[in-house]
């Protein structure tokens, strides 16, 4: 195992520690970083979506950017805008970066400020750049969006549309954890509410919490995947996935979950 995935297996870990009972959603968190993609954590109010973002960001030794869409947020509230200063007596136009200037940012409620606001998202999630006023502004090279939304049955809240979904590279559904795990996340609030206090406990706060992951163990992992070998099963799999969902009408209903469940076993045995 070389120094890349010792370090991203160290951040699993460690974000895990944080956020009990949704090691899924920190797996998909640590992959979307590892792929250079966005991620949308959906669930309701509770789940540890907002939390899992924060432990990540923590953990990785960068700029963290909050955005908290309400119906009121502007579009320069997300990217930033152009104010008047006073240079040498003489008025001149400066940019004022918003928070998508950084390299992780949280998208919290994305779906609870109307269509022209989340657009404001399109270019810089898919260029990585953002252009206000004619100029272009390069964003980090490590740059990620990581959106939570609430169910859309939910009151106040906006569809995403097709394009700003397509932006993400994956979908995460967040679901309450299970008993067990409830019981933990008592005891990991508690110890967290009396190291906050200064008080004295049997069951301190894990010390990795000031562990953090350099962002050269990031590159160093997308560096490598190109060099991954995949079969072409595993190839074949992928393009029928797709077109299932482009063209389902090849795929009789009844069957389509069989096929699927058929092709992701054949999978498994060659790994």
């Amino acid at each position: 195992m070389n120094q890349a995935q010792t370090e991203l297996n160290r951040l699993v870990t460690e974000v895990g520690k944080s956020v009990i009972g949704q090691q899924h959603v920190v797996t998909a968190l640590v992959v979307g970083l590892i792929t250079n993609g966005h991620i949308l954590l959906e669930g309701l109010p509770g789940t540890a979506k907002t939390r899992s973002i924060k432990s990540l960001a923590e953990r990785l030794n960068t700029s963290f950017g909050r955005i908290q869409f309400t119906p009121d947020l502007l579009p320069s509230d997300v990217t930033g805008t152009e104010i008047y200063q006073d240079v040498d007596g003489k008025p001149q136009l400066h940019f004022q970066a918003g928070p998508i200037f950084n390299s992780i940012v949280l998208a919290d409620e994305i779906n609870r400020a109307p269509a022209k606001v989340q657009a404001a998202l399109l270019e810089a999630m898919a260029e990585g750049t953002v252009t206000v006023g004619g100029d272009s502004h390069k964003l980090p090279e490590l740059f990620m969006v990581l959106a939570t939304q609430n169910p859309i049955e939910q009151e106040g809240t906006y569809p995403l549309p097709e394009a700003q979904m397509d932006r993400f590279i994956m979908k995460v559904t967040v679901d309450y954890p299970e008993d067990d795990a409830e019981r933990d996340i008592i005891r990991l609030v508690r110890n967290e509410e009396r190291a906050a206090g200064g008080v004295n406990s049997s069951k301190q706060v894990d010390e990795s919490e000031s562990v953090t992951i350099s962002t050269d163990s990031v590159f160093a992992a997308r560096r490598e995947m190109p060099e991954i070998e995949v079969s072409e099963l595993v190839e074949n799999y992928i393009v029928n996935l797709v077109m299932a969902t482009r063209q389902p009408e090849r795929y009789p209903e009844s069957s389509l979950a069989d096929w699927i469940l058929v092709a992701h076993r054949h999978v498994l045995l060659l790994l």
